[in-house]
This record gives structure tokens, C-alpha cells and sequence, in this order.
């Protein structure tokens, strides 16, 4: 078995915006390096400061380098019938893989990454950085953060984790089956092996503990495993696989329970790899107060955290679609429902649909009735039910509470509860916070299944 110990020096962390300026390839038959290929590259682009200061390289050092294109077919030779090996090997083998597709080589490798070998075949160890871990097993390494230093030392640590591997872990992490060329570096095949396939909600998080990707999964195991296929060359991903270090997760019952609770769980910790959640936010919103003339109005405007509303829209053309038909069905007025502006008179009063609030010709006191008679009416027509589902195992359900159009809470009830006693299915399930983002998950799914629902009957005391 042939194997190419790979090290490339580059101008920046992420292939798509970055150039190589230094490669080394070791061939390696067994643990014995029979081959060496090692050159500068012209990178056709300003290699910074800070990573000049790193490697040494300097822009007059690549300045007569050769382009990668000129060598892009000898990388390929080497390459493509070999298992290729880097120390953090989706980094190197992504850097290559790009700018060999840019040529119009089409890299398709196995891979082994020496720092996951290292950390399950040396077990302990302060620290799995190449310098760190080549003082730790002593060996020399020369040149450090120059491509020919690191591959050399790289290909002596490869041969150590060979005559190491008494339980042929190495073949059998390049089995098809295997995960372990495509997890990120820090991240242990346990943590992998442990996740269910059930519903349910991820946590990834770093070297500190500290949660930097919430996501929610109809199938655990599957989904994760989603994130690590692929041979994505963005900024974002390199750095996001690099950080992942372990992962928690939280069983559901259900797919739409992972959504719920995904959406909660990104609110109360901001990952900062979760962005779509976070520009989310109720838009608009249906508001009432009392005017200086003693008036109760109705009005749609922004959504305000710290402001009660009535009900809450997506859309402004929703809002002032239900507003237009209270003030119809109750006789309100236009003007003081911020329909009509700039107008004495709302149309209304000229029509005789508007008693006159607008011009004070009918009293606060009657036309008031007529807004909470609106208001009533609103709260009535905003669901309450129980959506009942499969639970996480055999013996207990699942339990959505809805009341008046919001979103009370969840939680897991025994089969043989009784769901119609809503005072007592309510005291089993956990409070979460209500916004349209859930609402309108539930309403979706309520609206396709409405098999799984049971109408509250009853008025909760605790109002």
C-alpha cells in the first residue's frame, strides 16, 4: 500500500480565497519514505505579513516559483493511486483538491488524518499539534511551518502510528463504512457511534465546552454526519469543522418537537454559526390603546418585545387584512383604526358603517364596547388544542399545548393518560417561549394532521 504524506504552507485559512506558496509530498511505501517532491509556489497573489512572519516565505522568495498550474500534473501523478496523509487532512487535501480542479485534475483520494490517528493510537497527551506531539514522541522536527520540515516529521509520525497499530485501526478507518477520514480532526469516533437514530436536537461544541452550532435533525446519527461529507472550500466551513471538538444532543419525539426545540435552544445560547434563526423575528403586530380623547384604537404597527400585543403577523398585508375585517363586522372606524388618514371624516361615517367616532359624534363609552366586543372575538377565534404524537420510546406520547394562538409548552405523557384532562396533560409539559417562528410550524403541521388534535374544551384557571 502506497501512501503520499502531504504538507502545503499557503497565504490564508480557506482554499477558495487562497493561494499555495510551498508543497511536500512524501511517498511512503509501508513506513519507509521511498520518494520526495517538494517546491515553492508562485501563489499570484500578496502573501501576508503575519504569514510570512509564520513560514518565512516571503514574496521574493516565490516571485521565479513556478505557478501551480506548471506543476499541477506532476501533484496529480503523485497523488491520485495513493492514500493521502496530512497532519489536519481535510485542510491540506481541500487547499489541493481546489486548486487541482482549477487545472481541470479531479482529485478523488482516501484519507487519513495523523492527528485523529494520533489521538486514539497515543492516547493522553497534553497536545496533538505537530510541534507539541513530535517533542512528546521525540522527534526532530526541522524547518517547522515550512512545508518539507512538517512533512518529513508527518511521515515519521506515520510510521510510528504504523508499528503502533496492533489492531489494524488504520485499515479499517479506510473502509467505505468508516467516518474517520471525514470527521474533524478534534473531533472522537465516539461521540459519533453514541448519536440515535431518533429525532432530536445537536450540539456542537469546542475546546472549551462552549456550544457553537445548534441543529435539529429527523434522524440524529444521519444528520450530523451530514456536516463532515463533502470537501466544502469555504472560510466559513474550514473554520467551523477545525472548531468541533464534542457534540451533545437532546433527544424529541417528534421532528417538529426538534424544530421547536432547536429554535428555543438558538435563542437562549446565539451560536455564532447559527445565523438564519437569528435574523428571525415577529414583524408586525396588532396594538391597542386609549387616545387622549378617551377612544380605544386599534392600530398595526412593528413588532415590539416589551409591548403586550393582540396578535402578531408575518406580513403587514396579513395585519391590515384581519384589522379591515374587524372594522368591518363591528362597525369600528377607519380613522381610528389607522386605515384612513388625513381625513376629517373616515369614509365609513359617510357610508353609515362609522358612527362618528372620528368626529366625536358618537361617545367613547359606546364605541369602546363595540372594540372589546372586536377584541373578544379575536381571542376566540385563535385555536387552543393538544397535538398528541409518537413519543421518544414505546411507552409515552408526545403533547403540544397551543392556547389562543400561542404556544404554551411540551412535554411527554404516558400512553395511558387520559388527554382529555387538560388541567392534568398541561401540568406534565414543560413552558417554552411563544413566538411566529413556532407558531407557525405547529399551525403547519396541525393543518396537515389534524387527526393528531384534540379542541381545549375547557377555560384554564390560571388565565
Amino acid at each position: 500500500m502506497k501512501y503520499a504524506v502531504v504538507d502545503i504552507e499557503t497565504t490564508g485559512g480557506y482554499p477558495s480565497g487562497n493561494g499555495i506558496t510551498e508543497i511536500s509530498i512524501h511517498i511512503m511505501e509501508g513506513n519507509h519514505v521511498v520518494q520526495t517532491w517538494e517546491s515553492l509556489i508562485n501563489p499570484e497573489q500578496f502573501i501576508p505579513n503575519y504569514i510570512e512572519a509564520l513560514t518565512g516565505i516571503s514574496n521574493e522568495m516565490v516571485a521565479e516559483a513556478p505557478i501551480f498550474s506548471a506543476v499541477a500534473p506532476d501533484i496529480y501523478d503523485l497523488l491520485q493511486d495513493k492514500i493521502f496523509i496530512a497532519h489536519n487532512v481535510n485542510f491540506d487535501y481541500a487547499f489541493i483538491r481546489h486548486h487541482l480542479s482549477l487545472c481541470g485534475f479531479t482529485l478523488n483520494c482516501k484519507k487519513l488524518c495523523t492527528v485523529r490517528l494520533s489521538r486514539k493510537l497515543f492516547p493522553g497527551l497534553h497536545s496533538y499539534s505537530l510541534g507539541k506531539l513530535c517533542k512528546s514522541l521525540n522527534i526532530d522536527l526541522m524547518n517547522r511551518h515550512r512545508a518539507g520540515g512538517d512533512a518529513a516529521a508527518t511521515a515519521i509520525l506515520f510510521g510510528m502510528l504504523q508499528d503502533a497499530d496492533k489492531e489494524e485501526l488504520i485499515l479499517r478507518s479506510l473502509e467505505k463504512a468508516s467516518k474517520e477520514q471525514v470527521l474533524p480532526p478534534h473531533l472522537s469516533r465516539n461521540y459519533i457511534d453514541r448519536l440515535p437514530d431518533q429525532p432530536g436536537v445537536y450540539y456542537f461544541r469546542d475546546q472549551k465546552g462552549k456550544i457553537i452550532y445548534i441543529g435539529k435533525a429527523k434522524n440524529l446519527k444521519k444528520r450530523v454526519c451530514s456536516h463532515f461529507s463533502g470537501n466544502s472550500i469555504s472560510k466559513q466551513r474550514q473554520e467551523f469543522l477545525k472548531n468541533i471538538h464534542n457534540i451533545d444532543y437532546d433527544i424529541c419525539g417528534t421532528e417538529l418537537m426538534a424544530f421547536i426545540h432547536e429554535a428555543t435552544q438558538i435563542k437562549k445560547f446565539w451560536p455564532e454559526n447559527n445565523r438564519a434563526l437569528k435574523r428571525f423575528e415577529q414583524k408586525y403586530a396588532l396594538y391597542e390603546y386609549v387616545d387622549q380623547n378617551g377612544y380605544v384604537r386599534l392600530g398595526i404597527d412593528k413588532y415590539k418585545k416589551q409591548c403586550p400585543s393582540l396578535y402578531s403577523f408575518n406580513s403587514l398585508l396579513d395585519g391590515h387584512s384581519l384589522l379591515k375585517t374587524l372594522v368591518r363586522e363591528f362597525s369600528l372606524c377607519e380613522k381610528l383604526c389607522f386605515v384612513q388618514r388625513n381625513r376629517v371624516a373616515c369614509t365609513g361615517h359617510e357610508h353609515g358603517s362609522c358612527n362618528g367616532a372620528c368626529i366625536g359624534a358618537e361617545l367613547p363609552m359606546a364605541y369602546n364596547a363595540r372594540v372589546q366586543q372586536a377584541v373578544n372575538q379575536l381571542k376566540t377565534i385563535l385555536p387552543s388544542f393538544v397535538m398528541i404524537d409518537q413519543g421518544r420510546t414505546a411507552d409515552e406520547q408526545s403533547c403540544l399545548w397551543v392556547e389562543k394562538g400561542k404556544f404554551y409548552g411540551m412535554g411527554y405523557i404516558s400512553q395511558h393518560t387520559d388527554v382529555n384532562n387538560f388541567e392534568l396533560v398541561k401540568s406534565a409539559l414543560e413552558p417554552y417561549p411563544s413566538n411566529d417562528y413556532i407558531v407557525n410550524l405547529i399551525m403547519s403541521h396541525a393543518e396537515n394532521n389534524p387527526e393528531k388534535l384534540h379542541d381545549i374544551n375547557f377555560e384554564p384557571a390560571n388565565q
